[in-house]
């Protein structure tokens, strides 16, 4: 059997962990420059918030309610998030865990007796909110697929049983199947649902009982066929599936006031490089191409200049060598610029990757330059525990007057000393 355990309405769950009066009280949560609703308590969906909605559409209805605020605290979140997988870690061995999200975790759960499910998945439903404070939910079934299709009506138990659902006979499935509507099973975007709806099927019991030919027509493949098969009760999509591994790496980010000054780009989309590369060698990954694309401000709409227009750099050798992918980003970024424009957003994908155990050497590099990685890792592990950059190149620069508007962040309880939560 599998398990999902995922962290409810997780950025609201971690701003009410230092705010008990927000406990039941209608909560958001703002993403980047406080632009869009991201996360949304179940009381504010109540109220008539949705999520993605842009703030200022909103905000009416926000002050209403009054509904608390806040903009996004990834410090915080980050933190609260490995606190949850530590305790994980506790519960399971580490083979038996694989993070998916920063609010969710896939369980293997085969080494357990079946009369035990639901005791065991108790236990750990109960040790994540006694020990971090943030409420979860347990989805439990045969395939990864049907574990998310659990957890969502899960979600919407009360009870005993609050927040768990365990789909253990094929009649539980079945009811489960019947009741999901096509669009919410996991692995199916809104395009492919609106083709699988034009084709007739509205529900997963009727997408569960297309045989594996249809499938590799209609629905990518053998990704489709995967897909029906975990709806069966089949387990195709292992743990630590290799097939999750990034195959393209993207930072974007808009600016936080409109730019247009190239060396405000420069730092930027220096800094965007530097998160890039964090999330390639996390991976243990190493890039080929690096692309860079700018968006100015028009009257009309937004003008895009990047990828689009096949501006992109090849390197000799693939790295993950931060100071290495900068030097082409810069030349990206003068290419790209034009003087008089406005910019407000900017962006750095990285692609073509490889493994970073099996990179091409060059001939004419000195083996010296291997030790770049070395350093990186150091560079990576001050700036995990230090936080804030402690550690960065200066071509990020310093001031950062380009940077997001986080006018509603709440403290950093967890990660700086100077902010740290207080008991009177």
């Amino acid at each position: 059997m599998k398990a999902i355990i995922d962290c409810n309405s997780f950025y609201c769950s971690c701003e009410r962990l230092f705010k008990p009066h927000l406990k039941n009280k209608p909560v958001v949560v703002l993403s980047n420059n406080d632009g869009c609703i991201i996360s949304l308590s179940r009381e504010a969906k109540k109220l008539g918030v949705t999520m993605g909605s842009p703030y200022f559409m909103s905000k009416q209805l926000i002050e209403q309610h009054q509904i608390a605020v806040f903009s996004s605290n990834y410090n915080l979140y980050g933190d609260i998030s490995r606190r949850v997988m530590d305790t994980l870690h506790t519960l399971l061995p580490q083979s038996c865990i694989e993070v998916y999200s920063v609010d969710e975790a896939f369980l293997d759960l085969s080494h357990v007796p079946a009369d035990e499910l639901l005791n065991f998945a108790t236990q750990i439903k109960d040790t994540v909110e006694t020990w971090t404070g943030i409420d979860v939910s347990v989805g439990v079934a045969p395939t990864k697929t049907l574990s998310k299709l659990a957890n969502r009506f899960g979600k919407k138990r009360t009870g005993s049983n609050r927040g768990m659902i365990i789909l253990d006979t094929p009649e539980k499935i079945t009811v489960a199947l019947q009741r999901t509507a096509i669009k919410d099973i996991w692995g199916v975007g809104s395009r492919k649902a609106f083709k699988l709806q034009e084709l007739g099927i509205t529900d997963a019991w009727q997408l569960m009982q297309m045989p594996d030919e249809w499938a590799r027509k209609n629905l990518g493949g053998v990704v489709g066929v995967r897909l029906i098969k975990e709806l069966r009760g089949e387990p195709c999509i292992d743990m630590h599936d290799p097939l999750t591994d990034k195959k393209m790496i993207a930072t974007t980010r808009m600016f936080g006031c409109n730019v247009t000054d190239i060396k405000d780009i420069k730092e930027a989309v220096a800094t965007y490089v530097s998160r890039a590369a964090e999330k390639l060698r996390r991976q243990h990954s190493a890039a080929k191409i690096i692309n860079v694309f700018l968006v100015s401000k028009s009257e009309n709409a937004d003008q895009r200049h990047g990828p689009s227009d096949g501006t992109h750099i090849i390197l000799p050798t693939a790295t993950s060598v931060t100071g290495e992918l900068i030097k082409p980003a810069m030349q990206l970024v003068e290419r790209l610029f034009k003087q008089g424009k406005v910019y407000k957003k900017a962006g750095v994908i990285l692609s073509e990757l490889v493994p970073d155990q099996s990179i091409q050497a060059n001939l004419f590099v000195p083996p010296s330059q291997n030790s770049r990685r070395l350093l990186m890792s150091a560079v990576d592990n001050i700036n995990f525990s230090m936080r804030d950059d402690m550690v960065k190149y200066a071509s990020a620069g310093l001031k950062k007057n380009w940077k997001m508007r986080q006018e509603l962040r709440s403290l950093r309880h967890t990660t700086r000393w100077e902010e740290i939560f207080e008991v009177s």
